[in-house]
């Protein structure tokens, strides 16, 4: 049988991420040649994303050019999942598609299309509620000690604009036992700090045990040793219990950080997104019970029916609360969710208007944040190194990977950096969503109760 050397991509969210890293797993463990380096492939695996339009226009476009470049594709994920006769009607070089609940499926996908030249192959459950609770062989392919943990998959939610439920499934839950498990391995193999990731990692466990878990799966996983972090993405405002903030504010390798993704402010925008209600009770709890933590959420401008009214009521949320992450996107239109559908859609140039607007507020915002920062110790996770500005560049516990702020570190003779380690960091200098610094001390206290004490009362209100 031809051994097709498989080269990967993906695209989209940190989950999409983990299932390319279980897939390749998987053909390595089958003896399958895996490359980083797509011209060296003959066959490309492409983990696609569907979530708005633009990811949809990456996922075909990436398509596209690889197929230009002669290469057999398996598409995966979202957009498989979403357009999977499509995919095959309009890319004759795909060979196959595999849906988001079939992924376990990849050895078997790609040695029975390289087995027949003429096969093309599809794998695309209707409903995608297939969730295996065996911990699965993966590949790393991220930059630096740190690892994605998926805790679940799919969603119960119902918001308008999401497509995720029809593309992910019902939400399931995976054990305590076995997320426990494939974070002893991880660490092991030398990763310094987990990412819970799903797509509500606050209602983990409802399912399973009856009831929010997530409190119980940190507890565990803060009992794993050499495992300096451990950060949660994706907290839902009417799930985010005083026991879930309790536990962040007390466990102490849990980062004191709240990523909870708030949509809007106002209450007519909210029940048109069919999101909770009141975003402010939330905050206000947040702030109480994990008086360290730096919040990072999400809004969406421009979903139909807003009106300036609506987005003032918006801009003065944001000012109030002083988000210290913060993104913003246009809503984008689908037609096959209830959102696509309703009435007085706002034009694109009011979006692109209003989110600018909010932008810019946001930028004055982390400024003056950051500078408070200035003078303070902070422990930074050192993940590679700039050869041309001769620094090091890394995070704090306050940002996760790809979406927030950096911290850049100069060594000195006397502390030299290595890299995946955690270092103590005076802050010098801050710009707008970064910070400068330079090391004081290596491989500092990784708990974060360490650089508790000294930070308290420098969030501001």
């Amino acid at each position: 049988m031809r051994n097709p050397k498989v080269g990967v991509v993906t695209l989209g969210c940190p989950k999409n991420a983990t299932d390319t890293e279980v897939m390749l797993g998987l053909l390595n463990e089958a003896g399958f040649q895996v490359t980083f380096d797509s011209d060296e492939a003959e066959m490309c695996l492409v983990n696609t994303c569907s979530f708005i339009g633009d990811a949809r226009k990456e996922s075909v476009r990436t398509l596209v050019e690889l197929a230009d470049q002669g290469k057999e594709l398996i598409i995966a994920g979202c957009l498989a999942q979403h357009f999977k006769e499509e995919l095959l009607n309009e890319i004759p070089e795909a060979r196959a598609v595999v849906g988001t609940g079939d992924i376990h499926k990849i050895v078997d996908v790609i040695s029975s299309v390289a087995q027949d030249s003429q096969l093309r192959v599809v794998e695309v459950s209707d409903i995608p509620n297939d969730y295996s609770d065996e911990v699965l062989p993966r590949m790393l392919t991220g930059v630096g000690a740190s690892a994605y943990l998926k805790i679940a998959e799919g969603c119960d939610h119902t918001c308008s604009f999401c497509i995720i439920p029809m593309l992910r499934g019902k939400f399931r839950s995976r054990s305590i036992e076995s997320l426990v498990k494939e974070a002893r391995i991880l660490v092991k193999s030398g990763v310094r700090e987990i990412i819970l990731v799903s797509q509500d990692s606050t209602y983990y466990g409802l399912d399973l045990y009856g009831k929010l878990a997530l409190a119980e799966l940190l507890e565990a996983l803060n009992e794993i040793e050499d495992l300096a972090w451990i950060r949660v993405m994706y907290f839902y405002p009417t799930e985010t219990t005083d026991e879930i903030l309790e536990a962040i504010n007390r466990l102490d390798k849990v980062v004191k950080y709240v990523d909870i993704p708030l949509q809007h402010s106002h209450p007519e925008v909210l029940k048109g997104m069919k999101r909770p209600l009141h975003p402010e009770k939330v905050m206000d709890r947040v702030r109480k019970l994990v008086p360290t933590a730096k919040v990072r959420s999400t809004f969406i401008v421009g979903f139909p029916g807003e009106t300036e009214e609506h987005f003032e009521h918006l801009m003065q949320f944001v000012e109030k609360y002083r988000f210290d992450r913060l993104g913003v996107f246009t809503y984008s239109k689908q037609t096959e969710v209830p959102s696509g559908h309703m009435p007085d859609q706002v034009p694109e140039k009011v979006k692109k208007a209003r989110r600018s607007k909010i932008m810019k507020l946001q930028h004055r915002i982390s400024t003056e944040l950051n500078e408070a920062m200035v003078g303070k110790e902070i422990d930074v996770l050192i993940e590679r190194y700039d050869e041309r500005k001769d620094v090091y560049i890394g995070r704090s516990q306050w940002d996760a990977p790809e979406v927030d702020n950096l911290v850049y570190v100069k060594d000195t003779d006397e502390n030299l950096v290595e890299m995946a380690e955690i270092a103590r960091v005076r802050v010098d200098q801050a710009k707008p969503y970064d910070l400068i610094g330079t090391v004081i001390d290596r491989e500092a206290d990784t708990t974060i109760s360490g650089a508790k004490k000294e930070l308290v009362g420098t969030v501001k209100e």
